[in-house]
């Protein structure tokens, strides 16, 4: 069975710390203080979003078929990683309108041609 290195400590939520490495081959082993990658503090979820985003090549449409999400939620998902990943999302102000727009359709609140109106 896998076992996947986890950053935070289950019980008190600080950082772990590597401090052993061991050759599963030969039984080597190396003791020090180890780095760990961005990546082992993220959740499971974001590290799967994380691997069909680069599966999909940034594709938003497709992760929206792969996940049978919404693009909003998609591009929630993909802003909770960047910020997961110590990152600061910045959106303009063209991108929050439309996003604002898509999320109204999406919720039903607006119909495709009003939104078309006001995307223009």
């Amino acid at each position: 069975m896998k076992k996947f290195v986890i950053g935070e400590c289950p019980i008190c939520s600080h950082d772990l710390h590597v401090t052993k490495l061991k050759c599963g081959n030969c039984e080597t082993e190396i003791a020090g203080a180890f780095q760990l990658s961005k990546f082992n503090y993220l959740s499971k979820e974001n590290l799967y979003f994380i691997e069909l985003f680069i599966k999909n090549k940034g594709n938003i449409k497709q992760l929206e078929k792969e996940l049978n999400v919404s693009y909003p939620t998609v591009k929630k998902m993909l802003e909770e990683a960047i910020v997961n990943l110590g990152y600061t999302v910045t959106e303009d102000e063209d991108e929050a309108k439309r996003n604002d727009i898509l999320q109204k359709i999406a919720e039903g609140k607006i119909k495709p041609d009003e939104a078309l109106k006001l995307l223009k």
